[in-house]
């Protein structure tokens, strides 16, 4: 399966004791540092006036790549939020949870992608451009989901990652919102059937239940005590 995270160094295989890093530090700079570097990429797609006299035009006349921009990141700092809410869930990283860190990673590094695709579709393109670019928008934030689903997934079933407040229960019913996410970016591209304009504007406030969710849909319970 290209989903499954292997469980490299699980000891499941060997008898070994599966290897534990006791510290997640370093997963989390390191994902900061990359969610930084996506979210700067999209500002090398705003582009300076290109013809004399008409400055104020030529500004004007970007105003798809603004909102392109500011959509995706919006995307990338609920994206940022979320990991950091993840994390102070988990105590403790094995070789599964970095390569399902990684794969998390590599959607969000591919964002500024699509990104650049939607603001010229929307700014010169037809209106089949527009709705191309607004699928292969919504086929890599659907990939994110995936990768949040998996991530979820492997933490449900290694509740030894998790600080001892948390159970893996929690993760169980985080798992919904992945699903949702995976269904969720294709609306717009329904929206931009027949209004791609329409459809800019939802991409723009799609974000905004994963950003009053990040604690989650419901609070971790405490663990029994003993």
């Amino acid at each position: 399966m290209f989903w499954s995270c292997p469980r490299f160094g699980s000891g499941e295989m060997t008898g070994q004791p599966p290897r534990i890093l006791a510290d997640s530090s370093r997963v989390e700079a390191f994902s900061d540092g990359v969610l930084a570097i996506a979210i700067t990429l999209l500002v090398l797609d705003l582009r300076t006036a290109e013809h004399v006299g008409q400055v104020g035009h030529d500004v004007v006349a970007q105003w798809p790549s603004y909102l392109a921009y500011v959509a995706t990141f919006i995307y990338i700092g609920v994206v940022w939020v979320n990991h950091h809410a993840l994390f102070t869930r988990i105590a403790r990283v094995d070789n599964g949870l970095l390569w399902c860190n990684l794969a998390l990673l590599l959607a969000a590094s591919v964002l500024p992608f699509p990104t650049a695709e939607l603001a010229f579709a929307m700014g010169h393109g037809t209106h089949g451009d527009k709705v191309s670019a607004l699928l292969l928008y919504a086929v890599i934030s659907a990939a994110m989901a995936v990768t949040w689903l998996v991530m979820f997934s492997y933490l449900h079933r290694h509740p030894r990652l998790l600080r001892d407040h948390v159970t893996a229960a929690f993760f169980r019913t985080e798992r919904l919102r992945a699903v949702a996410g995976m269904i969720a970016p294709f609306v717009p591209v329904l929206i931009g059937l027949r209004s791609p304009i329409a459809a800019l504007a939802v991409m723009v406030a799609m974000p905004v239940f994963y950003a009053a969710t990040a604690e989650g849909l419901r609070r971790p319970q405490s663990a029994p005590p003993g």
